[in-house]
Parts: C-alpha cells; sequence; structure tokens
C-alpha cells in the first residue's frame, strides 16, 4: 500500500515512518508537514493509505478529510481522544492515539490492508463496460460505427460493407473475421462467409434464410446447426 503521513510533529512522522518500515505490505511515499502539502503530493501520486494528523496549522485533518471528492483510507494519529467519535463519523480506517504503541499501528494497519484487498478484488472482478462502438477507415476518413446501430455486415470481395440504421453503408477494408473478433459476440453471428448480423435486428426467419430491414440474408450451409442452436436452442428446425 502506497502511504501519506500528513502530521506538523517531526517526531512523529518519525515514529510512524519507522513502524511503517516492519510491515511488508506498506511503502512510505511521502511525508507532510500540512494538510495543503499533502494535496500537493496527491495530484501526482496515487496513494491507498494517509496517517493523517488532526491539529495542524491551516487545515485540520478532518476539514482535510471532508474537502477530499474520492478520499483513500486513512488512520488519525492524534494525542486528542476527544477526536475519535468525528474520526469515524468521517469513515476513518482506524484511530490512534499518541504515542502510539507498535503492536496498536500494527492492528490498525492490517484492518487497511484487508479493506484495501477487498476492494482491489471488488474491481478485479467487476464486468468492463459493454463496448459501444468501433473505429473504421473508410476511404481517407475515420469513422465512428455505434455498435447498436449496425444491422449487419457484408463481405465483398476487397472489403466490407457495414449497414447502419438510417445510413448510407459504409465501405471499409477489413474482414470478416477480424470483425467477428472485434464484435460483442452476444450481439452479433457470422451466418455465412458473406454475412454477419445483428441477432437481435432479425425480424423473420424462413428456411435457411433471414430478414433484417427489408433485406433477405442467407444463412450458409456450414453455420446453420450453429445458428439453430443459437435462435431457437435446438439443432434440428425444418
Amino acid at each position: 500500500m502506497r502511504c501519506l503521513i500528513v502530521d506538523d510533529e517531526p517526531l512523529a512522522q518519525q515514529v510512524i515512518e519507522e513502524f511503517a518500515g516492519r510491515v511488508h505490505f506498506l511503502e512510505i511515499i511521502g511525508k507532510c508537514s500540512s494538510a495543503t502539502e499533502a494535496i500537493e503530493v496527491m495530484r501526482n501520486t496515487a496513494v491507498d493509505l494517509i496517517f493523517l494528523d488532526i491539529h495542524m496549522p491551516r487545515l485540520s485533518g478532518l476539514d482535510f478529510i471532508k474537502s477530499l471528492y474520492n478520499p483513500p483510507q486513512f488512520i488519525l494519529v492524534t494525542a486528542y481522544s476527544e477526536y475519535a467519535l468525528q474520526g469515524f463519523n468521517v469513515n476513518a480506517t482506524d484511530y490512534l492515539m499518541k504515542p502510539v504503541p507498535f503492536d496498536r499501528f500494527l492492528k490498525a494497519v492490517n484492518k487497511a490492508y484487508e479493506l484495501y484487498r477487498l476492494r482491489n478484488k471488488a474491481t478485479d472482478n467487476a464486468e468492463p463496460p459493454a463496448q459501444k462502438y468501433l473505429l473504421v477507415k473508410s476511404g481517407y476518413q475515420t469513422v465512428k460505427v455505434m455498435i447498436d446501430s449496425i444491422l449487419f455486415i457484408e463481405g465483398l470481395k476487397d472489403y466490407v460493407k457495414i449497414h447502419t440504421d438510417g445510413k448510407k453503408p459504409i465501405l471499409s477494408l477489413l474482414t470478416m473475421k477480424g470483425l467477428v473478433v472485434s464484435l460483442p459476440a452476444a450481439k452479433f453471428m457470422r451466418i455465412h462467409k458473406s454475412y454477419i448480423v445483428a441477432t437481435d435486428r432479425i425480424t423473420t426467419i424462413s428456411r435457411n434464410r433471414v430478414m433484417i430491414g427489408d433485406k433477405w440474408i442467407p444463412v450458409g450451409e456450414n453455420y446453420r446447426e450453429e445458428f439453430r442452436k443459437r435462435i431457437f436452442e435446438k439443432p434440428d428446425l425444418k
């Protein structure tokens, strides 16, 4: 964890730095004697945990926390027990009284580390944002094509033709194989060597062809079984 010490007492900074040096998952990236100094550091450096004094010149520790839009974790380190309740009201990870014994310091940072790991795990497991558009070269221009506007894609000899809602087709020197990989698999399917379709845009299915808009599109022999499984969830619809 990347840690910042914010305290106007050099001796207090020294104690926290020494304690942190004994803990393998802590890295002290800076020491500040005021909240305004800390703000400058945080503009340029990511911080996971702040060891924060409450009584400091110009801006108190509590006011500093309240000024942050998305504060990191912080552990309050102070000589004033009367601020404990206020500390927890601003979601302090822990509250340490000076002089700080090492065992109490260790308990506080272990708590912070567990929260850090849980948050990182939740971020890692979060689903990536849905793809919304493709950028394709068309002539001498790069065109932004919204995924939801695509009806179907037609492969021609040396290029593809992307058919979209209410617009003339977009011609591009892309390959069908590359487009299959680029498009979200949940929405698009290749049903013929020359056609990729948006499955939710299919309005009619008749034997071995489908209709999208006013165009009938063939379902190639090599793609029929997979298409039937995908659309009907059974392989043998006649």
